[in-house]
């Protein structure tokens, strides 16, 4: 069977199966880039399902480009508040502010424009301009790696190969629907060759696929799997006499950068004295590390640098990550307990 006939294969089983999301439409490129962008932003390193409400409420909030460029930072974090990896909210607002300045609020459509905005790589450009655009650009997520891997027979470590994947998933490209081959194939992984016992019989390639009823399936792709590092620190909840809460802006880069913060370090900030121990600790699981905090607080009116004293109920006004987020129900939790 030639390429192109795979492709109509896969095509024709979207048409009939493919997942119905907010951000998608069937039949051609969606009409609205601006809507592809935002939610390309998001779906990286995050699950659908996870997405499709923040989604939801980022747009009802900021419906257009012009009104995400105008947004002032700490709102724009406090929409994405809870989705996690806070640099791509950073990113993605730089992005708006640089397409209405530098492309007067035309939406780029050559992918060397499109690498020059903040926080896109080369899976987000092809992505973005497959489905705002209808551009034929190969779109290899970790979904198309293990489709073309199992279709292919392809047993070598993934880092090796990934000009091979690149090349295959290019023949099988739809150069006429590119955007609904591009969704069509990321379904195909997401909901039929999925990591974990696939459902091979429901394949529109399954007669084509050099893997179907193997049984080393499931190891297919062949990846290394990368080690967690833990670390570990401190983290502090400081209160003052007027039962205010001090917290800070994080302004070191990083994945939590312009959030806010209960101070926290690796090492001790204050000294034990001061501290009140409350024997809890916190764990946050970030892409490649285990972050465990242990938890104490301290009463004092002395404000430490770089930050301010709030009132607990003001606390919801300001954008924290999830982490922190865990160490305030924490510390709620422990004093409920000791009152």
């Amino acid at each position: 069977m030639s390429k192109k006939d795979l492709s109509s294969l896969l095509l024709n089983w979207y048409n009939k199966n493919g997942r119905t999301l907010p951000w998608r439409i069937k039949g051609g490129a969606h009409p609205n880039p601006y809507i592809i962008l935002v939610s390309e932003f998001m779906l990286q390193q995050t699950t659908v399902k996870t997405v499709i409400p923040y989604f939801m409420r980022f747009i009802e909030r900021f419906p257009n480009i012009q009104t995400l460029a105008q947004a002032n930072e700490e709102e724009v974090y406090a929409y994405w508040q809870g989705l996690g990896y806070y640099t791509r909210a950073k990113s993605l607002h730089q992005t708006a502010q640089i397409i209405m300045n530098d492309f007067g609020g035309i939406f780029p459509q050559k992918k060397a424009d499109v690498l020059k905005l903040k926080g896109i790589g080369e899976y987000t450009a092809a992505s973005f301009l497959s489905l705002a655009f209808n551009l034929p650009e190969p779109v290899i997520d970790g979904n198309v790696i293990r489709i073309i891997c199992r279709m292919y027979g392809l047993l070598e470590p993934v880092e090796k190969i990934i000009p091979e994947i690149r090349k295959k998933a290019l023949e099988l490209q739809s150069l006429k629907h590119a955007a609904d081959y591009a969704s069509a194939i990321m379904d195909l992984g997401a909901l039929i060759c999925t990591p974990k016992k696939p459902q091979c019989l429901l394949c529109p390639w399954k007669n084509f696929c050099i893997s179907q009823g193997k049984e080393n399936i499931e190891q297919i792709p062949n990846k290394t799997k990368i080690s967690k590092k833990e670390k570990f620190g401190s983290v502090y909840v400081i209160r003052n006499k007027k039962q205010e809460i001090f917290i800070r802006k994080r302004i070191e880069k990083g994945l939590l950068s312009g959030l806010y913060e209960f101070p926290w370090s690796e090492e001790n900030l204050f000294p034990l004295h001061l501290c009140q121990d409350t024997n809890k600790e916190i764990s946050h699981i970030f892409t490649h590390i285990k972050l465990t905090l242990h938890l104490f607080t301290i009463h004092s009116d002395i404000k430490p640098t770089n930050g301010i004293f709030v009132q607990p109920e003001e606390l919801e006004k300001y954008p924290f990550s999830t982490l922190m987020k865990k160490v305030w129900q924490t510390y709620l939790k422990n004093k409920k307990h000791n009152l």
